[in-house]
């Protein structure tokens, strides 16, 4: 059996490495793994696969930056000659990016069944260029493999064949399970950074509708300015988020206040979560990661396709429109930190081997 993987961005690194790990443990199966080159710097791409044991990609398409359509277009080109050649049974899909749209969509004007790996996410925002990825690739894709029940309910109510749908559970427990001890003894980044275990908000901030609206990126910027007078706050700052700051002319006022660092790499941020008393976050994955490691997670955003950990009183959906950010942030801090369901939503800490199992035993149909 060929399988074609295509990844493009952190996130999908670090689901990969585990799904891959597990394909290529099988007999018969031959996996190639395609960096679309979404991100393409060290410390947001070589790292992960340095420290995950993911494969070297067997080819880096080297796209690069550019706008959505541009990206995704030169995305599908290339994906395009990747696949015409390779022929494969399989092409697999991660999430949500301009690379997972690419690969969904170039598989299946090939007539290539796809497999999208955390189907069925929705955070009901249409203006989200993250949703319309997930959305259209759901509706190419022949395995919906989906990490909790809402995401399958999500599918259902959206007319998608059950048999199409696997309830997997999420890959990214599996990664926080594997690699999770080896975060903890990651102390030496703690005392680099001159912080303390528990005395410290970690936040990231990189969403094209927080980045790219002055008046969101103020509004963030001073809470986390006015959450660092009550905690150390350490930022991990994204490319992107540094070109906007910098064009507002915020970023030294910022750079005096916060502990600001270069983006690091899976294990440094699962060992700066771990020890957070508090992460502030517009990234999907992270607000995930801070459950795993126990740690409550405020998320900026208007709306979240992980609402389950919402619902459990976890995590907090804070509007970056909102008026009262600071003060809100500050109660997160210093609310008791609510107990983690024994059975979580995210399944058992083996998505990867139930997914390389289900593709394996599955004979690929092509589209006509």
């Amino acid at each position: 059996m060929k399988i074609v993987s295509v990844v493009g961005a952190r996130p999908q690194f670090i689901k990969a490495s585990v799904v891959s790990k597990s394909l290529r443990s099988r007999d018969g199966v031959q996996e190639t793994l395609v960096h679309s080159g979404q991100h393409y710097d060290i410390a947001m791409s070589d790292v992960f696969f340095e420290e995950l044991g993911l494969p070297t990609a067997d080819m880096n398409l080297s796209i690069g930056s550019g706008s959505h359509g541009t990206q995704t277009g030169r995305m599908l080109q290339a994906i395009e000659g990747v696949l015409v050649p390779e022929a494969p049974d399989w092409v697999i899909v991660y999430g949500d990016t301009n690379t997972t749209l690419a690969g969904a969509l170039a598989a299946a004007k090939l007539h290539i069944p796809v497999v999208h790996v955390e189907a069925g996410l929705r955070s009901f925002d249409m203006g989200m260029p993250e949703e319309i990825n997930r959305v259209l690739t759901d509706r190419v894709a022949s395995l919906l493999f989906a990490p909790t029940q809402v995401a399958v309910s999500n599918l259902h109510s959206e007319g998608f064949k059950n048999e199409n749908i696997y309830c997997v559970g999420d890959v990214m427990y599996d990664v926080a399970l594997t690699f999770g001890h080896l975060a903890e003894n990651r102390i030496d980044l703690l005392k680099q950074l001159s912080i303390q275990s528990g005395k410290y908000a970690l936040a990231t901030i990189h969403r094209a509708e927080n980045t790219d609206d002055i008046h969101r990126l103020c509004a963030i910027f001073t809470a986390l300015r006015n959450l660092s007078r009550e905690i150390t706050v350490v930022l991990p700052l994204h490319p992107r988020t540094r070109a906007r700051l910098n064009a507002a002319r915020l970023l030294e006022q910022v750079q005096q206040e916060l502990v600001m660092i270069e983006p690091v790499g899976y294990m440094d941020m699962a060992a700066l979560t771990r020890h957070a008393a508090l992460v502030v976050t517009d990234s999907g994955g992270l607000q995930k990661e801070s459950y795993f490691h126990g740690i409550p997670c405020a998320i900026l955003r208007d709306c979240t396709e992980w609402i389950e950990l919402v619902q459990l009183g976890w995590n907090e959906l804070i509007s970056p429109s909102a008026h009262d950010i600071s003060e809100r942030l500050v109660q997160l801090l210093w609310r008791e930190t609510p107990p983690r369901a024994t059975d979580g939503p995210f399944g058992d800490g083996h998505a990867a081997e139930a997914i390389a199992e289900t593709i394996c035993s599955n004979t690929p149909s092509r589209y006509v």
